[in-house]
């Protein structure tokens, strides 16, 4: 008698579980999806858990975490926000694409929450990478 281990069930598994991460990964990402500016130092956050996230997609249009948030009523959302998670890193994720004065508008608002320190989100270049 020959005893031998059969391996399609092993197969069958590793398969279907590499479906479902490969679905699930994109549901992952926080937050609007905007093509983030490129930088070669970028460093990472290091306190205070999951950050608030405040994005600006290239129409010019403002996002808190998954929700539009219109310019003018982003200093109270954000403020309500902050005031459910105090202590709660805010990071600005605008598009690459974006001109400066919008992402100050922008910074305009977030600072009128009297919030400590923004955080700038940006794409790390690779070395041998140009900007």
């Amino acid at each position: 008698m020959k005893s031998d281990i059969n391996v399609t069930p092993l197969v069958d598994v590793v398969l279907v579980l590499l479906i479902i991460f490969m679905v699930v990964t994109p549901l992952l990402q926080r937050g609007k999806a905007v093509d983030l500016p490129r930088a070669r130092l970028v460093s990472e956050l290091r306190h205070g858990g999951d950050p608030i996230l405040v994005s600006v997609t290239p129409d010019g249009r403002t996002w808190l975490d998954k929700r539009e948030v219109p310019l003018l009523q982003l200093a109270e959302a954000l403020s309500a926000e902050m005031a459910a998670r105090p202590g709660t890193p805010i990071v600005l994720k605008g598009d690459r694409s974006l001109d400066y004065q919008r992402m100050r508008e922008v910074l305009l608002q977030v600072s009128k929450t009297r919030v400590v320190g923004v955080s700038l989100a940006a794409t790390q270049v690779k070395p041998g990478e140009g900007l």
